[in-house]
């Protein structure tokens, strides 16, 4: 009989103990929805506490330059899900499905031997391409007047197989509008600061403090879901992903390639891998999030299936930078008439390109559905007679072709720097960077925002253009 070689004996045994010593990593994604980056203190926001984000982040990683490819619900969190960029996933509107036979997270993990699930907001469509076990326990309605939260279902979940690793995704519904949960008598309207791109009107005030509200009621619902995964006995073996998501629903960051749009929060927790209180400039977008996990894991983050790539080894220390680039689109159809944008970010400098510019943009959420908002109508009352107000909403209905900004001296891309000769290298460089992209895409451009190519996205024909 053949034996085999005592080395190759003594190597099967060291890996077999290794593997029963070291476990795959369980993933916890815990997402606001709806929270502009910088309200939230770790970004310098000023008018509210959140204090167990801040605590997540003196345990983790915190990064500085991540983004969203899309600043909608649905595109954002199908980037997430499946590594790619909005054209090859077929979203590349709001509320239309993935191109069915993409395979998403849930896939790659349960092939990997993960139970996943997720609890709260899902708008992932077809489910076939999302195969996640539903959890109960969090609010899954985002325009719901309440954010009900039970930590208990995620208990049971999380402490369901101790022979399997889990993957669970905590979706929760606040601060996304309306904002009818938590305490606004937290805020004095009058005192807060405002950040630069909103108007300073009494009604504004009024809704960002019920905003700031609900902010405080995600903080206190992460940190629920962190002390249920503390109860487990597993918190040292998990990778935690906190996300943003885009911008909140006021003018100038949700539904837009503005910065406070597309720039995201995004801490990551993994004790014994990611040294704590740290910060990186490294250049993240959320499609190189799955290729990320899957690499920690042990799966593979080298398939051609991905538009993202690995950051793991920024997550290790290994590397400070990752991609060069980040880039975004907007298609306006369903949420208003037709307003292509697309955009391009080396971190530091910010360009954007309207491609229907002698257009004036408008959004129904934004314009046209009082129960949602009051505030753009206080600007347009004020315009007449406040000069601040005027510009502001000049700003967000007419745009010129080209845009670029500073991000690092103008946070709220307040000053626009696209005809100042001084910087047209960069806005050739950035413009270039942004035509490639959109080439290697296969992006017409202007012509997909139309309601036709919505309606043939819907219906699975996503490349059918009119």
């Amino acid at each position: 009989m053949q034996t085999r070689p005592f080395f190759l004996v003594l190597t099967l045994m060291v890996s077999s103990v290794l593997t029963a010593a070291t476990p795959r990593p369980n993933i916890l994604i815990l997402m606001a929805d709806d929270c502009t980056y910088s309200d939230l203190p770790l970004y310098g926001g000023v008018n509210v506490k959140t204090p167990r984000l801040d605590a997540l982040a003196s345990q983790g990683l915190t990064f500085d330059q991540a983004y969203v490819s899309m600043s909608m619900c649905v595109p954002c969190r199908a980037a997430l899900h499946t590594g790619l960029y909005p054209m090859r996933s077929g979203v590349a509107w709001n509320h239309v499905p993935a191109r069915r036979g993409l395979k998403s997270s849930a896939h790659y993990l349960k092939a990997l031997g993960y139970r996943v699930g997720l609890a709260g907001k899902d708008h992932l469509a077809p489910k076939v391409n999302y195969p996640f076990e539903m959890v109960p326990g969090v609010e899954r309605n985002c325009v719901a007047e309440t954010a009900d939260y039970d930590s208990a279902p995620l208990s049971e979940f999380m402490n369901r197989d101790g022979t399997q690793p889990f993957a669970l995704v905590a979706a929760f519904t606040s601060p996304h509008a309306p904002w009818t949960v938590g305490d606004p008598s937290h805020f004095d309207p009058a005192r807060f600061q405002l950040p630069a791109h909103l108007a300073d009107t009494q009604v504004t005030r009024t809704e960002f403090a019920k905003y700031l509200a609900e902010i405080e009621v995600m903080d206190e619902q992460v940190g629920r879901t962190l002390d249920a995964l503390e109860a487990t006995g597993q918190a040292d073996n998990t990778i935690v992903l906190f996300t943003s998501e885009q911008g909140a629903q006021f003018p100038g960051c949700k539904w837009t390639n503005w910065n406070a749009g597309v720039h995201t929060g995004l801490i990551v927790r993994w004790p014994g891998t990611v040294k704590p209180a740290q910060r990186t400039q490294a250049l993240v977008q959320y499609c190189d999030i799955l290729p990320t996990l899957l690499e920690a894991v042990g799966g593979n983050a080298q398939s051609s299936d991905f538009d993202g790539s690995s950051f793991l080894p920024v997550l290790k220390g290994r590397q400070t930078r990752h991609r060069d680039y980040a880039y975004f689109m907007h298609n306006n159809v369903p949420e208003g008439p037709a307003y292509p944008i697309r955009g391009v970010t080396d971190g530091r400098y910010h360009y954007l390109r309207n491609l229907c510019p002698e257009r004036i943009y408008i959004e129904k959420h934004i314009f046209g559905r009082a129960e949602h908002n009051a505030y753009v109508p206080s600007m347009f009352w004020t315009s007449a007679d406040d000069q601040r107000s005027y510009n502001l909403l000049e700003r967000y209905m007419r745009r010129p072709a080209e845009q670029l900004y500073d991000n690092q001296t103008d946070l709220h891309q307040m000053t626009d720097l696209a005809r100042d000769p001084d910087y047209a290298d960069i806005m050739a460089r950035l413009s270039a960077r942004l035509d490639q992209w959109m080439t290697e895409q296969k992006d017409p451009g202007a012509i997909i925002d139309s309601t036709a190519a919505h309606q043939a996205a819907r219906q699975q024909k996503h490349f059918q253009m009119p």
